[in-house]
């Protein structure tokens, strides 16, 4: 076991974009368990967009991170010493260490993995939150219907992936918006999404609406900005808007300018009823078991795929959020911390 730890820690607030300053690399003893602990070991650390908001201290769903503090993430560990009966040395665990190698858990909130049912990565993707997140987000505020058009921003990405996936299982038409080339031939030719938008191409409100030609029936939020700009005169009458990100707005540092304000919005809201709603994933606790259930059989049927992103260490760490941040990953943004 190596002498000295290892974490990442929030050195200051970001003003926009994050940059490395506002991040700090520390070693420290490695801690020792006592009575009913174990020692945690990190493997894989899951890098995802609302974590930018844990960065800021403006009021939000969850308390920020505080300055000095370790960056929270979702992690996957290995017991590596224990004296808590209920786990033992070398078990795979679901756990939130942060950005750091090692940790000291009291037990509570692990979730034991199987290394056999499925890769232990994709606890922190497609079988994690992620996959949840998608999951509860299109079924529970989506509910598309066969043959109704649902349309994804950042649809190659761990959330938006699987809500085009899971949209096509349900007989919808799904059209998937993301960024380059790349991203667009993969979400239609290996995701199997029926078309696919660059956002960073010329034109984009009218070729989502060549793509959409009997309008958006859901359209699953995750990014904001010129996005929303394109698809909101394309809502039909009674489309259902899952809003799960707006990564487009999470650094900017003033206001810009919107197409349509928010009489426009009120309006159509009013005259299309529409259904607008935000949402946490932990808001769909109770739909935990039916996600893991639905999910893990449609991948073994082969009728989910996914992707990931992988840095190594855990100093590259900040180096993946700032460049997922910009759209720089492919797939899920994970960081492998140990072998």
């Amino acid at each position: 076991m190596p002498e000295t730890a290892r974490r990442i820690v929030l050195a200051s607030r970001p003003v926009g974009e994050p940059k490395p300053a506002d991040f700090r690399l520390e070693e420290f003893p490695v801690p020792q368990p006592g009575p009913g602990q174990l020692l945690l070991r990190t493997k894989w650390l899951s890098l995802d967009p609302y974590m930018r908001g844990r960065m800021s201290d403006a009021p939000s769903y969850a308390k920020p991170v505080g300055i000095d503090e370790v960056m929270e993430a979702g992690t996957v560990s290995e017991v590596a010493a224990s004296n808590n009966e209920k786990f033992a040395k070398g078990d795979i665990v679901l756990s939130r260490a942060g950005w750091q190698t090692h940790i000291v858990s009291d037990g509570s909130g692990l979730r034991r993995l199987d290394p056999k049912l499925a890769p232990i990565s994709t606890a922190l993707g497609v079988l994690g939150m992620p996959g949840m997140t998608a999951y509860t987000g299109l079924l529970e505020i989506g509910a598309p219907k066969a043959g109704e058009t649902v349309v994804v921003s950042a649809a190659s990405g761990a959330v938006g992936s699987v809500v085009g996936q899971i949209a096509k299982i349900k007989g919808a038409r799904a059209v998937g918006i993301a960024g380059g080339p790349d991203k667009c031939n993969y979400v239609k030719n290996e995701l199997g999404f029926d078309d696919c938008i660059d956002h960073r191409g010329a034109d984009l409100a009218e070729r989502l609406k060549a793509a959409c030609p009997k309008g958006i029936d859901v359209y699953f939020e995750n990014v904001s900005g010129p996005v929303w700009d394109a698809v909101f005169p394309l809502l039909s009458t009674f489309a259902r808007i899952p809003v799960c990100g707006l990564i487009a707005q999470y650094s900017a540092t003033e206001l810009t300018e919107a197409r349509y304000t928010a009489p426009q919005v009120f309006r159509a809201i009013l005259t299309k009823r529409l259904t607008i709603r935000g949402f946490i994933v932990t808001d769909f606790a109770a739909k935990h078991g039916d996600f893991q259930r639905d999910v893990a059989q449609w991948i073994k049927e082969g009728k989910i795929k996914y992707r990931e992103d992988i840095a190594e260490g855990l100093e590259n760490a900040p180096q993946a959020f700032m460049g997922m941040l910009k759209g720089k990953n492919f797939g899920k943004q994970l960081v492998r911390i140990a072998e």
